[in-house]
């Protein structure tokens, strides 16, 4: 019992550190917007993609990086109305 008392705190805290790693209440918005955050986080943390990205929309790192950024404000668009209890 203390051992399954003890993985369930360190999932708590892992989850309370790192906003990624979602819990039952998660709602399929909040999700996507996590994986649309940490994909444009992944572009701009690789040197060779963000090349790559700069040449396909022929603009300058500095730019596609800026624009990377400027989409994690809202990935997916304004949240979705919450229903009223």
């Amino acid at each position: 019992m203390g051992e399954r008392y003890n993985i369930h705190s360190q999932l708590e805290h892992l989850q309370s550190k790192y906003i990624g790693t979602g819990h039952a209440d998660t709602t399929k918005y909040e999700w996507l917007m996590n994986q649309h955050r940490d994909s444009c986080c992944s572009y701009m943390g690789h040197p060779d993609l963000l090349s790559y990205f700069a040449i396909v929309e022929n603009e300058s790192k500095a730019r596609v990086k800026f624009n990377l950024m400027e989409r994690m404000l809202q990935p997916c668009g304004p949240p979705p109305e919450k229903p009223e209890d």
